[in-house]
Order: structure tokens, then sequence, then C-alpha cells
């Protein structure tokens, strides 16, 4: 018997149905099936006999799902009851017992929750191995000087091993937002029910423990209609596709010939279709692309959550896509930017070239007259005016005579060409963080300290 007269339209269970989509959850389901089925056993609501026939049936659809058997119908709306329908066929009445105490409400939120943790776990396990890679990458470059940029202009030289040790704490905060997705993913919704709670004295602790939740969602109203995980799981992952986006921008403009720092290896590039002579660096460019269709997802499901009332709403079914297809797009980013920075071949002479222009020394100039006296903003526009005389001329600073260092202040004397002296404007960057090898050494230490 049915609530409904009428069958559904067709173009009705199209839209409705998330079977397409939620098959993923399905591990996670007959796992916290196989929970509640113990516990429900345990506080007496089934018998011992339906618990082992449930759990035997239960084991009969993890392995027809994990060797790509399961017998989906056409009539399956979701996950759930596809899996509930399959336990019933092997299991016969017992099965009818499975969906006591719980609702698809409390079971949906449970099987998201349990996914986000499983894969914010794989994105910090993959963040780590990208951090290690990033780590060798800058003890191998350690000594390499490079010029740093500011609005994409020539500021001041640093070590590559500097540069790309930034990358590294990037991906240690994404690693350490990931573990806050794990604690707010933390606690069990099963057993609130539809919304209110279940009619049975059901013991949420030990399902908490034996699913590897913490604690249980304190509010049962909360529990059926709380997100927030998804939303921090999204929300961690955008900003690492960020982050990602801006090694793969720089490895993009690195590989052209204007720049020729680096060139990716065969095993990450592609050709042209017809220019021969092309090595595209598309695994970065596409590092660089993958960056707002993740982001794209947060906005998506803050859209589908902003003013939605109390407690589910089918509108929630709408998390799931956002969320499996941002957990894939950055699980495989981060596996090909390691990829790619494994074989990375990094040009020295050209980086050399590059970070030798003098006029990336003009801090240091300044610097030198603070330390002799002169104002930092006076001292700033003597520099101005020597970098200004030198553009005019065509000359390095260092072709500027000694005449011509009085004329602009002073206190310019030999000191002035010491410290455009090869490697002096690099090493005198002594502060804590700074790209000096001494401080570019303990941070590298450091970074090492950081894996696990």
């Amino acid at each position: 018997m049915s609530r409904f007269a009428q069958p559904q339209d067709d173009a009705f269970r199209a839209l409705n149905a998330s079977i397409g989509f939620d098959w993923r959850l399905g591990p996670y389901d007959v796992a916290q099936s196989r929970a509640h089925v113990r516990m429900l056993a345990e506080r007496g609501i089934v018998t011992g006999e339906d618990r082992d026939t449930l759990l035997s049936a239960l084991d009969d659809v993890e392995r027809e799902l994990d060797e790509g058997r399961f017998p989906f119908r056409e009539d399956d709306e979701d996950v759930h009851m596809a899996i509930e329908r399959r336990v019933t066929e092997i299991a016969g009445p017992a099965g009818g017992r499975l969906h006591t105490a719980r609702s698809r409400n409390d079971q949906v939120a449970t099987d998201v929750a349990m996914f986000v943790r499983a894969h914010a776990l794989q994105a910090r396990e993959r963040l780590e191995a990208l951090m290690a890679t990033l780590a060798d990458l800058a003890e191998r470059h350690l000594d390499w000087p490079m010029p740093g940029y500011t609005h994409l202009q020539r500021a001041q030289p640093v070590y590559v091993s500097h540069h790309l040790l930034a990358y590294f704490w990037m991906f240690d905060r994404d690693r350490e937002r990931f573990g806050d997705v794990l604690r707010g993913a933390d606690r069990l919704p099963l057993g609130a029910g539809a919304l209110a709670g279940v009619n049975f004295a059901t013991d949420r602790r030990a399902l908490a423990a034996e699913l590897g939740f913490s604690a249980v969602a304190e509010n049962s109203i909360d529990a059926v209609s709380n997100r927030d995980f998804v939303l921090d799981f999204l929300a961690a992952a955008a900003t690492c596709a960020t982050h990602l986006s801006r090694l793969g921008a720089e490895v993009v403009l690195w590989s052209s010939e204007e720049f020729g720092f680096c060139e990716v290896s065969d095993a990450f590039a592609s050709g042209s279709s017809i220019m021969p002579q092309k090595k595209n660096p598309d695994a970065a460019e596409l590092l660089r692309a993958k960056a707002p269709r993740i982001a794209g997802h947060l906005v998506a499901l803050h859209g589908v959550l902003h003013g939605l009332p109390l407690t589910y709403n089918k509108d929630m079914q709408e998390d799931k896509e956002h969320l499996f297809d941002a957990a894939d797009t950055l699980e495989l980013c981060l596996v090909a930017a390691r990829g790619m920075l494994e074989g990375i071949a990094l040009r020295r002479e050209r980086l050399a070239a590059a970070s030798g222009d003098e006029f990336l020394a003009a801090t240091d100039v300044a610097d030198l007259l603070v330390r002799k006296g002169v104002p930092f903003r006076e001292s700033h526009g003597v520099v101005a005016g020597l970098v200004r005389s030198a553009l005019e001329s065509g000359r390095s600073l260092s072709a500027l005579s000694r005449e011509e260092l009085a004329a602009h202040h002073p206190a310019l004397d030999d000191d002035f060409y010491a410290v455009l002296g090869e490697g002096a404007w690099l090493e005198s960057k002594v502060s804590e963080g700074g790209t000096a090898l001494v401080r570019v050494r303990e941070q590298l230490e450091l970074a090492r300290s950081r894996l696990p």
C-alpha cells in the first residue's frame, strides 16, 4: 500500500533519483548499517538471529560492491534504498528490520560525514607527498639564485630553494585545514532519525565509537540538517586548489622562452596538432584551470544551503555531486603536481642571469645609506635617482663613477660597489624567514620536521 495513487512522472523520477552519483556512498552505508544492526541487537531491539542474518547479507552486499557486480535497478532511488532492497532479497523478512530506529535523513548525513573524513585524510596524505617533493627540490637547488617578483616585475633576488619553500608552507596550511575538516566531521548524526530522534533507547555513543566518531551530534534537528562539514571540505579544497593554481601559473611562465627558467618533463607536457616544435606545459595549465571549478562547488553549495529552512530538504541532495567532483579533482591535481615537480628541470644559467641584474640591489643600496645615518625615505629617493641616471645612460649601477655617486649623496663611497658584489644581495637578507642561506637551511630543517 502506498500513500500515492499515481505513479511518479518519468521527468520527476529522473530529477529525484540520486543513484547515478550517490552509489559512491555504498561502502560507508554498509559500514554504518553493520554498526547499526549490532547496536540494535545489543539493545534488544532486534534478535540475535536477525542480527546474524543481516550481517551476513551486508557482507554479501559489500563483496558485490567491491567487485562491481552489485545489481542496481532502474527504480533504485538512491544507494541507501538500493542496499536495503538487496539486503532484503538476500536476508528475507529480516531485511525489513534493517531500517529500524533510523531514517534516510540521519543515514545519509552519516554516510556523507564518513566520506568527508576519508577524503580529508586522503588529501592530507597527498599534500604530505607533495610537500616532501618540494622539500627535496629545494634542497637540490639550495644555493641557486633567481629573481623574486612583485607585480611580475623583477624586485629582489632570492634563492630558488626559498621560493619553492613558499609553496611548502602554503600546502602545510592546507594540510592543517583538512585537519580542521576532520574535527568538524567528528560528530555522529546517526540516531537522530528523521529530525526528532527515534522511539527506541538506542546507544548512539556505541555507534560513534564503532564508526570512529569522537562524539554524537548533540541536537537531532541540527544533526540531519548540518552540512557544515561538506562546506569545510570544499573550502579547504578550494584554497588548496588556488595554491596549486599559483604553482601551475609560475611553471607556465617559467617554461616560456621569455623566462626560460625551467622545462617540464615530457610526461607532463603535450604537443601541438600543427606546430611540431611546441612543448606545452599542459599539466601546469590545468592546475591553474581546475581551481575555479573547485571554488565553484563551494559557492554552489553555499547557494543550496542559503536560506534553507530546517531540517532536511531535498535540496540537500545537491551536496554530493559538488563534494564528489571536488574531492576527485583535488586528489588528481595533487598527484599531478607532485609528478610534474619530480620531473621538472630548472635552468641554472637563465635563473642566474635574470637574478644578476644590478637594479635588483636597489633596496640594498638604500639600506646602506640608512646604516650611514640617512633616513630611509631620503635614501629611497637618492637610489631612485641613481637608477634613473644609470638607465638614461644605458649603464649598470656599478658603472657609475665615484664622482657621480658623490653628486647624488656625499655618503655614497666605495661601500656602494661592495654592496653590488656578487651574492651580497642574497646573503644580506639575514632576518628570520629571509633568503640568506643560513636562514633557508633553518627553514628547510623546519620543513623536514613537519613531514611524517
